[in-house]
């Protein structure tokens, strides 16, 4: 019993699939992709040898070209929505207690944080409102 090109075809792009599953490397989708379009020539159109590996070749190699630049450029980009300390940065806060270079109090969010100036020579008295610049660890440094 001799098994269709198309099966093979298949076989390789289920393996090439169960990979991008263990491994998430996404370049394996798409050379699955590749393989079904080489089924799909072998099986519809009857295509040779030689032409279904074009087929999975150019497939292939055009969605890698398309799609990794798309997703490199996505995974580069910040979240549209800033979370945790990375949302109080650029907030204003008030001073509770002295806030020099070595430290100090601020009411940030509603919270009391410890806080340290940008600017070592720079002093801000209870009252004033200063600008969170950075979030090092639980102390805010401020302008």
């Amino acid at each position: 019993m001799e098994i269709d090109a198309w099966v093979w075809w298949l076989i390789a792009a289920a393996g090439l699939g169960v990979g991008l599953v263990i491994t998430a490397m996404p370049e394996l989708g798409m050379l699955a992709v590749g393989a079904v379009a080489a089924s799909a020539t072998a099986g519809l159109f009857g295509g040779d040898a030689v032409f279904q590996v074009v087929v999975f070749a150019v497939v292939s190699t055009a969605l890698i070209a398309v799609v990794r630049p798309i997703a490199k450029r996505h995974r580069a980009q910040q979240p549209q929505l800033a979370t945790g300390v990375d949302a109080l940065k650029g907030r204003q806060a008030v001073v509770l207690e002295r806030v020099d270079g070595s430290g100090g109090r601020i009411k940030l969010a509603g919270e009391v944080w410890s806080a340290r100036a940008l600017d070592s020579g720079r002093t801000y008295e209870a009252g004033q409102e200063v600008d969170v610049v950075d979030i090092e660890g639980a102390t805010a440094i401020v302008i």
